[in-house]
């Protein structure tokens, strides 16, 4: 209590609110609530009650608590809330993510730890290695767990949680709740209190929302023209790939706008450079994958802009989830092209909202936006036939190369506190995403 009066936090979320209680008393627990609405806290507090009211030395090479979560960024924002939080606790507390060398993981967790943030991979790798064993941890948190999924985690979540023992409490925290995670947590809670502070992905109140549509080739002049006239204090611009993200910087750079990208073929000192020059306004304009940007919790992003519209819908949710934060208003933009429709209608269908459009197209148009089901099948099956006809003519032309068509797959965030008192900044935070994400 004590650390958050001095960070000027004063009154607890709505997710605060409901969760808390229940983790105090020992039960599971399943959380859903959109990003951006002090999830972190939410388990980090009652989970450092518990470390304070039974203090005890971690065994060599184990940890009390396990937290994992899809990305080194948002893995080291969690570390830091516990230090925040507990600075006063002090428990001992280590990292465990990608994109650094793993000796000093290694000797961090030598002596245990009561703390273990992680990432599934870097986490298997120790556990390989025989760096960390779970045999002894009590409180296991998967935070981000929709999340988890659509990167691929579930078979690891499930090696990890393997050796977790039975008998421990089990804190489950997700924006959505599709199929596959209400199947995850069944088999892992026991009991759980569910919470939901907010519909499945509905998307939060206070962000004006808008898509352009445009023509294929106008998106970096749209981009450009945004910038300059939108009073914008921080942006943070979607790609859908990693290439993507650098030739926008490049179009950006050329347009004279200053610009920077975070994405898996950076380093992790770079990703860290980048993210303190966004947050401290070094630069306004930050370019951004979807996995790279799982976790930024930035104060002052004013607009989000969807320069690729995601082609699975709950990704727009985690996406404008980054603006409109801590009850402050956000703006997010949306860049469609006739080929991205299916994507816009998924989106649309899911908010259960439409969304206010500018059409800005040129080129021919035969049809108004679709507005059924129907006209969406049929334009993903003409956009199947289409592709396997290109298909058929690349095994023609280039029967070499036809015969290894389809053998390699195209390549194509948040932690928030209790409220603070207007005016009080957050202080600086360090970075820390999935290995290569």
């Amino acid at each position: 209590m004590r650390a958050l009066a001095e960070e000027k936090y004063t009154a607890p979320t709505p997710i605060q609110t409901a969760a808390i209680p229940p983790v105090l008393s020992g039960r599971d627990l399943v959380g859903i609530a959109q990003t951006g609405t002090g999830k972190t806290a939410a388990f980090a507090l009652p989970i450092l009650n518990r470390l304070a009211a039974e203090r005890k030395h971690a065994e060599p090479r184990t940890c009390r608590v396990l937290v994992l979560s899809p990305t080194r960024e948002l893995s080291a924002q969690i570390l830091d809330s516990f230090r925040a939080y507990g600075r006063h606790v002090r428990p001992t507390a280590t990292l465990v993510i990608g994109g650094v060398p793993m000796g000093k993981q290694v000797r961090a967790l030598a002596h245990g730890v009561d703390v273990l943030v992680a990432t599934p991979g870097r986490l298997l790798d120790l556990m390989r290695n025989q760096a960390i064993r779970l045999d002894r941890v009590e409180v296991l948190v998967l935070d981000e767990a929709d999340r988890m999924l659509d990167m691929g985690f579930i078979h690891d979540i499930r090696a990890i949680v393997a050796k977790v023992p039975p008998r421990r409490q089990t804190l489950f925290f997700s924006a959505t709740m599709p199929s596959e995670i209400e199947t995850l947590a069944g088999q892992m809670l026991r009991d759980p209190v569910r919470v939901a502070v907010t519909p499945p992905a509905r998307t939060v109140d206070s962000v004006e929302q808008r898509v352009l549509l445009l023509d294929h080739g106008a998106k970096n002049a749209a981009l450009a023209e945004l910038l300059r006239a939108e009073p914008v204090d921080r942006a943070l611009v979607f790609t859908r790939t990693k290439h993507g993200a650098d030739r926008v910087v490049r179009s950006l750079h050329t347009a004279g706008i200053a610009a920077q990208a975070i994405h898996g073929n950076k380093s992790q000192n770079q990703r860290e450079r980048v993210l303190g020059d966004f947050r401290d306004g070094r630069v306004r304009t930050l370019v951004a994958t979807d996995i790279a940007a799982r976790g930024i919790d930035v104060d002052g992003i004013s607009h989000v802009v969807n320069f690729d519209l995601p082609n699975i819908p709950e990704s727009y949710v985690h996406r404008i989830g980054r603006t409109a934060r801590a009850g402050a208003a956000g703006i997010a933009i949306s860049f469609c092209t006739n080929d991205e429709m299916p994507f816009l209608r998924d989106i649309e269908k899911l908010i259960r909202m439409p969304i206010a459009a500018t059409d800005r197209r040129r080129e021919p148009h035969s049809a108004p936006r679709p507005t059924g089901r129907p006209q969406h099948r049929a334009e993903h099956g003409r956009a199947k036939q289409h592709h396997r006809g290109r298909q058929q003519q690349h095994r023609q032309t280039a029967p070499e190369h036809g015969k290894r068509f389809g053998q390699h797959g195209h390549g194509l965030g948040g932690v928030a506190f209790l409220q603070r008192k207007p005016g009080h900044p957050r202080g600086a935070r360090t970075a820390g995403s999935r290995d290569g994400a």
